[in-house]
């Protein structure tokens, strides 16, 4: 979890890449072609019938829509709490490496866009966003663990942990 721009859906991938489990894109299972959002109800199914499943990888926020599944039955739970400016220069280059065309993690018809509701959004996050995960975050339980990242190094710095990690275990 974490502000648009913050390297969550990269990490995501690259952690689904080191662990076999699989990503599960909230942004793909939200949105309809034409930035056409999925109803409550719908997005509800389709939330719980991947919250239900044994593994995954899971990115995006969705903080005011049913995140509580998703809570619930994670183990860990990543958060990318990085500066309004690393945000923002993550969705500049993003747009710029992107635009008119469909992310990976974006559903199909939804192409990058410049979309100033969206650049309010990234720079008021922190103020508007954040005290409602800390909220969210003290519903964790005590046998699940949060990671916060406050820079992108950090999270490298937990991929090439949980990557070593891995290949010990895959030797013994």
């Amino acid at each position: 979890m974490g502000s648009s721009g913050s390297g969550k859906s990269t990490f995501a991938r690259k952690l689904s890449g080191i662990t076999g489990l699989p990503f599960v894109s909230l942004d793909a299972m939200f949105w309809k072609p034409g930035w056409v959002e999925s109803g409550k109800a719908e997005f509800r199914e389709r939330l719980t019938e991947v919250a239900l499943q044994p593994g995954w990888i899971m990115d995006g926020n969705f903080p005011s829509h049913l995140v509580e599944l998703r809570r619930d039955a994670c183990d860990t739970l990543i958060w990318f709490d990085l500066s309004r400016m690393t945000c923002m220069l993550g969705i500049m280059k993003r747009i710029v490496g992107s635009y008119g065309r469909v992310r990976p993690e974006m559903a199909e018809g939804c192409p990058e866009k410049i979309d100033f509701e969206f650049f309010h959004y990234v720079w008021t996050y922190r103020q508007q966003q954040r005290p409602k995960l800390l909220e969210y975050f003290a519903g964790l339980r005590a046998d699940q663990s949060l990671v916060c990242f406050t820079d992108r190094i950090q999270a490298d710095e937990y991929l090439t942990r949980v990557e070593h990690e891995q290949s010990r275990a895959s030797i013994h």
